[in-house]
C-alpha cells in the first residue's frame, strides 16, 4: 500500500496504522517526490543529489523501515527550468499524493515550486541547494507556512565569506559577470555590498541570459574597465562559455567562481591549465561520523565523487524528512513539517547516517525518547524560517582538481558582518 499526502483519505489514513500482520499482507510504501535537474546547466548536481536520496532510503530500508514500511522517492527532471519543475512537482503532489518534495538543486527552479506548489498545497519542501536569500524574505512575510526548509547555507552568507576569500588571496579589484536569475541577482548583492566594504573594487557587473549562443558582447563589457580577475557567477554549461570567451579574448586568468562552478566538467572544458589561478567558495561541513560514513559509501553507490555539490547535504535532507516520518507516526505533510525539528532536538540521543544508526533512531521514537540526527554537512538545526548556518569551504583549482585550503565558520562570518556594518 502506497502512503501518499492527507487528501488521499484511504491511503493516508490506513497505510501508517498497518498492523504487523496486515503489513506482512501487503507491501506498503512510504513515496516521496523528488524534482531535481537531470539534465540541464545544473544536471550533475541533480544526479549526484539524486543517488544521494537513494542511499539514504536504502539505509532506512535497511533499518526495517518506516514503521514497517519501505521508503522511495519519486522522481521527476526538472530539466534545469522553472516551468518544468513546477509541473513536475505538481503532477507529484495533485496526482501522487506525496507529502514532501525534496528539491530542486538551484532556486530557480526551487522558488516556482515551492509559490505554485508545495507552500499553497501545504506539502512540505527541503532543497539540499538552492541557496537565493530570496527564500529567507518568503518565510519571513508568512508565505511559506513553514513548509520550507533547506539543507544550505544562504547566499546572504555566502556572499560574505567570497568576498573576504577575494581579498585575501589578493583580488581587490574585479569585474563580474553572473547569470540573470534569483539566484546570481541576489548572490552579487551579497557579495557586492560586502566586497565593497571590505575595500574591494567593481569595475562592472555584466548579467547573462541563460542557453545564449553566445556571451561575446557580455564578457566585451566586464573587460572594459580593465579588471583584475573575473567574479563568475553561473553553471557549468553556459558558465563554461562564459570563461571560454573571457579567455579567448584576452581576460586575465584568475577567477573567483560560486559554489555551482565547482564541477569536474567545467574544469576539463575551460581547460585547467587556465584555471590555476581559480578560487571559490561552497558551504563546507563540520565532520561528523556521518561524513565518515557518506565518503566511505557513497563511492560504492554512484559514480559520482562523494564531495559533488549538494551531493552531502541531499543525503541529509532525505535522512531527515524519514526521520521526520517515522516521528510523526504519520504521512500527512503537517504532521511532517512539525516533526523535522524534532529529530534535531539538541538534547537528543545522538543519530549518525547508515542502517544501524537508523535502526537506533526508530528504537528510540518508538519509546518516546528524544534524537538528534547529526549529518554528514555535520549537526543540522533549522531556525524559524527553514534556514542553517554552517561553515564555509574555501578551495582553488590546482593542476585540475578542486583542493581545499581553508574555511571560515559561522562566528567568522559573523565577526566579518559585524566589522562591515561597524
Amino acid at each position: 500500500m502506497k502512503i501518499g499526502r492527507a487528501g488521499s483519505a484511504s491511503a493516508i489514513a490506513v497505510a501508517m496504522c498497518l498492523s504487523a500482520a496486515a503489513a506482512q499482507a501487503q507491501e506498503c510504501k512510504v513515496t516521496i517526490g523528488s524534482v531535481m535537474s537531470l539534465t540541464g546547466a545544473a544536471g550533475q548536481f541533480g544526479q549526484a543529489a539524486s543517488k544521494s536520496i537513494e542511499l539514504a532510503f536504502r539505509d532506512v530500508n535497511a533499518a526495517g523501515g518506516i514503521m514497517g514500511c519501505t521508503i522511495r522517492a519519486e522522481f521527476r527532471d526538472a530539466q534545469t527550468q522553472g516551468s518544468v519543475a513546477a509541473d513536475a512537482a505538481r503532477q507529484l503532489v495533485d496526482i501522487n499524493g506525496v507529502p514532501v518534495i525534496i528539491g530542486g538543486i538551484i532556486s530557480s527552479v526551487s522558488m516556482p515550486i515551492l509559490t505554485s506548489v508545495t507552500a499553497p498545497a501545504g506539502v512540505v519542501q527541503v532543497s539540499p541547494a538552492s541557496s537565493s536569500p530570496s527564500f529567507t524574505a518568503l518565510a519571513e512575510d508568512g508565505k511559506t507556512g513553514g513548509f520550507w526548509f533547506r539543507t544550505i547555507t544562504s547566499d546572504a552568507l555566502q556572499g560574505v565569506a567570497a568576498a573576504q576569500y577575494a581579498m585575501d588571496s589578493g583580488l581587490e579589484n574585479l569585474a563580474i559577470i553572473h547569470v540573470n536569475n534569483d539566484f546570481g541577482v541576489n548572490m552579487v548583492r551579497e557579495f557586492t555590498r560586502a566586497y565593497e566594504a571590505l575595500g574591494g573594487t567593481i569595475t562592472s557587473i555584466t548579467p547573462y541570459n541563460q542557453n545564449q549562443s553566445s556571451y561575446a558582447s557580455e564578457v566585451t563589457a566586464a573587460l572594459s574597465g580593465v579588471p583584475q580577475a573575473l567574479y563568475l557567477v553561473g553553471y557549468p554549461g553556459d558558465g563554461t562559455t562564459v570563461a571560454q570567451t573571457w579567455i579567448s579574448q584576452g581576460g586575465p586568468q584568475t577567477f573567483l567562481l560560486n559554489d555551482g562552478m565547482n564541477s569536474a566538467d567545467f574544469i576539463t572544458d575551460v581547460g585547467s591549465s587556465y584555471l590555476n589561478n581559480a578560487f571559490g567558495t561552497s558551504s563546507g561541513t563540520v565532520q561528523t561520523p556521518s561524513t565518515e560514513y557518506f565518503a566511505a559509501e557513497y563511492g560504492n553507490f554512484s559514480d559520482f565523487d562523494w564531495q559533488s555539490p549538494a551531493a552531502d547535504r541531499s543525503y541529509d535532507a532525505a535522512a531527515i524528512v524519514a526521520l521526520a516520518i517515522a516521528h510523526a507516526g504519520s504521512a500527512e505533510p503537517a504532521a511532517i513539517r512539525d516533526s523535522i525539528r524534532a529529530v534535531l532536538d539538541p538534547q537528543g540521543e545522538p543519530i549518525y547516517a547508515g542502517a544501524e544508526q537508523f535502526q537506533k533512531a526508530f528504537e528510540f521514537i518508538g519509546r518516546g525518547a528524544p534524537i538528534r540526527y547529526v549529518g554528514v554537512i555535520g549537526p543540522v538545526g533549522f531556525d524559524a524560517l527553514g534556514d542553517i548556518a554552517g561553515p564555509f569551504r574555501l578551495w582553488r583549482i590546482q593542476d585540475g582538481e578542486v583542493v581545499t585550503v581553508g574555511e571560515m565558520t559561522t562566528d567568522d562570518i559573523d565577526a566579518i558582518k559585524t566589522a562591515i556594518a561597524n
